[in-house]
């Protein structure tokens, strides 16, 4: 058994019967009375986001959740298709567990996929993916010295946007927790 100290983003607890997700913490010590803990949880099966505060020292049950590796192989519309890269065995999910993260899906990316019991409750990407630009406004000469951005949409659809000297056909890395473009990538 855990306490509101261990508490930390990412970790996943349970909490009423139902398993959560710590999205941010908190911790208050106000000039009077007891310090506490306030905590955003998100569902890990419903996806709903709920605040809790937690008096200082109160007990909470941690899940242990389980890390794979797998690889990306395709989406048939109602389902996306993984591999695990040790046992070559392959995995069918729903399209709701990918819905945040679809925009930086490519054909053999490694992701992390969350598991409780045999459960598969969630699935993460890679801090940052290489994508390449499909269509973008041409590019002016000289343009590499201000901030000015334009829209790009990248292979797998997602629009994101870049800076002017960035042409169709370049390769890009974004940052999958903001969404923002970070740097060309030479080919």
């Amino acid at each position: 058994m855990a306490t509101t100290a261990d508490i930390r983003n990412g970790m996943a607890m349970e909490l009423e019967g139902q398993l959560y997700y710590v999205v941010e913490f908190q911790h208050v010590k106000p000039g009077k009375g007891g310090a506490f803990v306030r905590t955003k949880l998100k569902g890990v099966k419903s996806g709903n986001v709920i605040e809790r505060t937690f008096r200082s020292g109160e007990g909470i049950t941690e899940v242990r959740l389980e890390k794979y590796t797998m690889q990306y192989l395709y989406n048939d519309g109602e389902m996306f298709h993984l591999m695990d890269t040790q046992s070559y065995e392959q995995v069918a999910l729903p399209e709701p567990m990918f819905h945040e993260i679809k925009g930086y899906l490519t054909e053999n990316l490694a992701l992390t996929v969350l598991k409780h019991d045999e459960l598969v409750l969630g699935v993460e990407v890679p801090l940052f993916v290489t994508l390449k630009v499909s269509s973008s406004a041409p590019g002016a000469r000289g343009d590499t010295a201000t901030n000015v951005t334009k829209p790009a949409t990248l292979e797998t659809g997602m629009e994101v946007q870049v800076p002017l000297f960035i042409n169709e056909g370049d390769a890009i890395k974004v940052d999958t927790r903001t969404g923002k473009y970070l740097e060309r990538v030479s080919a």
